[in-house]
Order: C-alpha cells, then structure tokens, then sequence
C-alpha cells in the first residue's frame, strides 16, 4: 500500500465503509431468509446485524483513538481502539448463541425450503462485499497498525466463511432432502463465530493489560541498540539494560537505561541519548522511547523486594 493510499484508507474512513456495507449486507440476507424460510440463512443475517452494531462502535472508537493526547491522558487515547475489539468479540459470542437457540428449534421441527437459487445467490453477492472490504481492511490494518480494523476484518472474513458454509449446507439440502442438515450447518456456523469472538476478547484484553510489544518489533529494537553499544579495551563504554515494552493501539513504548562513562559531559551523554532515540523511533515506526541516563558504575535495582511490595 502506498503513503498517498494509506492517507486516504484511513481507519476511521474504512469503519465508515463497513457501516454502509453491513447495512447492504443486512438487506442481502434478510431478503435470502425471507424468501427461502432457511435457518440457515437467518443465522448469517444475525451475524450481519452483529457486523452493523460492531461497525458503528468500532467508528465511534478509532474516532476517538486519533485524538491528540491532551492533559488528562498524556499518553494519548490510543487504547480505545482494544474496546471496539473487545465489544465486537462479545457482540459475536451473543450472535453465536442466538443462532443455536434459533437452530436447535428447526432442528426438532424441520421445514422445507423455498426459492433456494434467489437465496444463495443474494448471499453470495453479500459474502463477495464482505470479502472486498475485509481484504482492503487487513492491508490498512497492517499499515497503521489498527487493531479495530483488523477485528472488524477478522470478523468479515468469519461473515464470509459463514457464508459459504450456509450456501454449501443449502445447496445439500436441496439436492438431498435432508431438512435436518439446515440447522445442522447453522449451528456448525456458531460454533465457527463463537471461537472467533473469543479470540477477539482475549486479544482485547491482553492490549488493556499493556501487553509488550510483538517479537519481531522487539528483535529491531535490539538490533538498533546494538548498533550504538560498543566496548574499548574490553571495557563497556555505552550499554543498555532494564528495557521494557508495551504496546497500546498504534502506538509502542519502549523504556530503558544507557549506561554511559561517568566523565561524559552533560551535553555529549545527552547527544548521544537523542540519536538513539532518533533511531529507535525510525526503526519501529510509532514508537516512542525513554531513555534514562546513567553513569557506567550505577545499576538501577528494580528487582529488589522493596520495590515488588
């Protein structure tokens, strides 16, 4: 993805376009279930429904995830970004189990079903809008960074999936007769979702508990410390250590010492700290370092059992 395509697939942008496409797609099911009578085909329009309330909390959220930091949250409001993926987790494992409760009463009481070709192909039209936005969402998703658009797209794709699963269950009823398989395959489609909403809760919940950053986002911070440690004579001249990392939507924090000869001046000892910053803050974009000097012979003692109490 491109810079000048990344400005415009903003993440609020796209929360918008999700509003409008779980809008159309609800009217593409609703139809489908309506003139097929299929279970199955209800259970995907619920999730639809899911897709709506999810979408319009999920706007609400990045909206205010891209405010400034102002003087009562210092560090930004980034983490609300881990609400919309925490409320769009729940709202699936809700769908998931009125989906069984609808699924298990065709169950003991099959029906037939009508109009079946009308039915699949206006779930195939709503699985193909999912699917484009879904695809545009995970690649905006990666270049900033945004855990709401990542779960809303996860939550497309699981639409998509349901989707084919329904039309494969349908498309077997129909040549089978076996009415039974309907509700069989809706409750296989809650089963799917309600895995899925639990992935969403749990991710949720490790972002609001400053989860540290991903391991490959560490291993650059390491490399690009290890560019400015260096030794002389055997003999350490500028290191690092007690470093620590978190994460909150888009933004990464990384917190460490730099141990540096005590006859440093002031000025230089304060060079040297800004272009490892620079640096850091290049290497892994959003990140934003803080970097407490310290002479060579000082060790900072976070271990000890006074400060664990």
């Amino acid at each position: 993805m491109t810079p000048a395509t990344a400005q415009l697939l903003t993440p609020r942008r796209l929360m918008m376009a999700s509003v409008v496409v779980a809008l159309c797609t609800i009217a593409l099911k609703t139809l489908a279930w309506v003139v097929t009578d299929s279970v199955g085909l209800l259970s995907d329009a619920m999730e639809s429904l899911v897709n709506l309330a999810s979408a319009v909390f999920g706007l609400v959220m990045v909206t205010i995830a891209a405010r400034p930091a102002d003087d009562d949250h210092p560090y930004g409001h980034h983490k609300a970004e881990y609400f919309s993926s925490g409320f769009e987790g729940i709202l699936i494992i809700a769908a998931a189990i009125g989906i069984v409760w609808a699924a298990a009463g065709r169950l003991l009481d099959p029906q037939p079903l009508q109009q079946v070709g009308w039915g699949l192909a206006l779930s195939v039209a709503s699985s193909v809008l999912n699917g484009l936005l879904a695809w545009v969402m995970f690649r905006a998703a990666k270049e900033h960074r945004s855990i709401a658009l990542e779960a809303d797209a996860k939550h497309l794709v699981t639409d998509v999936w349901t989707s084919v699963g329904v039309v494969i269950g349908i498309t077997l009823v129909h040549i089978s007769g076996w009415l039974w398989l309907d509700p069989v395959v809706a409750i296989a489609v809650a089963l799917n979702i309600l895995k899925e909403g639990y992935h969403l809760l749990w991710r949720s919940s490790q972002g609001l508990m400053d989860e540290a950053v991903e391991p490959d986002v560490l291993e650059t911070i390491h490399q690009t410390l290890a560019g400015f440690a260096h030794r002389r004579d055997e003999v350490e001249i500028v290191r690092f250590d007690h470093l620590t990392t978190r994460k909150a939507g888009q933004r990464r924090f990384v917190d460490l010492h730099m141990h540096m000869p005590a006859s440093w001046t002031l000025g230089r000892a304060a060079a040297v700290r800004g272009s490892v910053e620079q640096a850091l803050m290049s290497a892994v974009p959003g990140l934003r370092a803080t970097i407490q000097l310290l002479p060579s012979d000082v060790e900072a003692h976070f271990d000890d059992e006074v400060d664990l109490i």
